[in-house]
């Protein structure tokens, strides 16, 4: 299968799964928030999000595997292909072990940071519940995953994932519906999720010609300490929100943010997953030194991720509070309705998403240690800021601390491409934000006066087709007009013609 045919595939079947995750992530804590309550999905979400910090020992080493298998791949080298999938499995093995104990100190810590409105056993046993499926990842699992992604193959994992999220959506609906305890509910999602990694595991052995006899010599994996800054800012802007609230803050309050973050979390993954290709697309270019292609790739990725990315945080911005009012009907014992919030969300995400093509390029060519003082200021920015501004502005201030982290990181990270790897002008940068800052203020401006007629799902969703409708002319006119040379080129790539002008 060629390259773009796997891109492409891959592509598709992320999406799909996206769009299974997304519309799963709103079934299920919508059933959690009405069966158990806002205090109970607030502790959930905190258990989650704490246990999420385990990640942090993996050093930023999957996405250093990942670049170093991009060679060996693309030269069909099977002995250095089996040395670093067994050097990467032996590493993730260790990481397990040392989650049990991790889990252990969460046991005793955890249960006194949430002002005993649970009791210990109740909280203690949730966690080892919750966190059998990060221990799946880790023992059973990532090394699959890696391998497969580093060789394009990512709609194979996709294809699984969406029959697995589907099951576990069925499974503990049926549970709730039951009168089942979320204990039970939990302990059965987390048995759904082990049928990936042992199907994963099938297909490597069936595909792979890895030989588990193989003597390593020396490192396998090149730089394999080096990823950890990125990492390290990766976990803290995923993670130190709910920490922070659930230290300076109530459970209710985690509970209104992981309803925000669902919608959020759902917009962002979906572009995530679309370009989810492009590291390894990038680096199988930078292994062939294919530098005219690679450029011309760099720039249709940087012109359709910049595009998407604004059009849908723009949309998301203005239609996430009418979301949360249908969503949050019948549940009165919290005020989910936090528009400021929302709209700051929307922005630190978009931020996030449009960095997408310049960290994707860095991590295929291998530069993370290059790259560590930028990741460091970043965590130091969110952290600070988060702690900071939750105090005087709660959720809102906390939403802005991840913005400023993940702005200043953006930036970081266009700079050193100019200056290390594609050496493109930062004019180009500057002109695509210019660009966005302009789609998404009148797309805003003119979209914000359409109204949800009435507190429905049909209501909302019609009120969306009319928002997406203006917010998409607006975005396409201002291409058009403003950034017409840029554009066709990439709609010429698209369909596979070349530009004649």
């Amino acid at each position: 299968m060629s390259r773009k045919k796997k891109l492409l595939l891959n592509t598709l079947t992320g999406m799909l799964r996206q769009l299974t995750v997304v519309i799963c992530g709103f079934v299920l804590p919508r059933y959690m928030l009405l069966y158990f309550g806002s205090s109970l999905n607030g502790l959930v979400s905190s258990i989650s999000h704490f246990l999420n910090f385990i990640t942090f020992l993996e050093m930023g080493v999957g996405a250093v595997v990942q670049s170093n298998l991009y060679a060996p791949l693309a030269d069909k080298c099977s002995t250095k292909i089996s040395e670093i999938f067994l050097a990467s499995e032996r590493f993730f093995r260790k990481i397990a072990f040392i989650f049990i104990g991790y889990i252990v100190v969460l046991l005793f810590v955890f249960p006194n940071l949430i002002n005993n409105e649970y009791n210990w056993f109740f909280t203690a046993s949730l966690i080892v519940i919750i966190s059998i499926s990060l221990f799946e990842q880790y023992y059973f699992g990532i090394s699959y995953q890696l391998l497969l992604n580093a060789d394009q193959k990512s709609y194979i994992q996709n294809t699984v994932g969406i029959i697995t999220v589907i099951l576990n959506t069925v499974f503990c609906i049926a549970l709730m519906q039951k009168g089942k305890s979320i204990h039970v509910v939990k302990l059965v999602s987390a048995l759904v999720y082990l049928l990936q990694p042992i199907f994963l595991a099938s297909y490597v052995k069936k595909n792979y010609l890895l030989d588990r006899k193989v003597k390593i010599v020396g490192e396998p994996i090149k730089q394999k300490w080096n990823g950890f800054s990125q990492h390290l800012a990766s976990i803290v802007c995923n993670n130190v929100d709910v920490v922070v609230l659930t230290l300076f803050s109530t459970l209710t309050d985690v509970s209104i943010y992981s309803v925000y973050y669902s919608v959020t979390n759902g917009v962002t993954q979906i572009i995530l997953t679309g370009a989810m290709g492009l590291e390894s697309l990038f680096g199988s270019m930078l292994a062939r030194r294919e530098k005219d292609k690679l450029l011309v790739t760099f720039e249709a990725a940087e012109w359709t991720i910049h595009f998407c990315a604004t059009v849908l945080y723009t949309i998301m911005a203005i239609l996430i509070i009418p979301f949360v009012r249908v969503y949050t009907v019948g549940i009165t014992d919290a005020n989910y309705i936090v528009p400021g919030f929302g709209i700051m969300l929307a922005l630190a995400y978009g931020c996030m998403c449009i960095r997408i093509p310049y960290f994707r390029m860095i991590k295929a060519a291998g530069h993370y240690k290059q790259t560590e003082k930028g990741a460091y200021i970043s965590v130091f920015i969110n952290i600070v800021l988060s702690v900071v501004l939750v105090f005087p502005f709660g959720l809102p201030g906390i939403a802005f601390g991840t913005l400023a982290a993940l702005l200043y990181h953006t930036c970081y990270f266009v700079n050193y491409l100019r200056k290390n790897i594609i050496c493109r002008p930062i004019k180009y940068f500057v002109r695509y934000l210019v660009l966005d800052t302009l789609t998404g203020l009148l797309g805003f401006i003119l979209a914000i006066r359409i109204e949800i007629g009435e507190l429905s799902y049909y209501a909302w969703f019609i009120m969306a087709i009319k928002v997406s409708v203006v917010t998409i002319v607006i975005a396409g006119l201002i291409q058009v007009l403003l950034n017409r040379k840029t554009t066709k080129e990439v709609v010429y790539l698209m369909l596979g013609t070349r530009n004649k002008e």
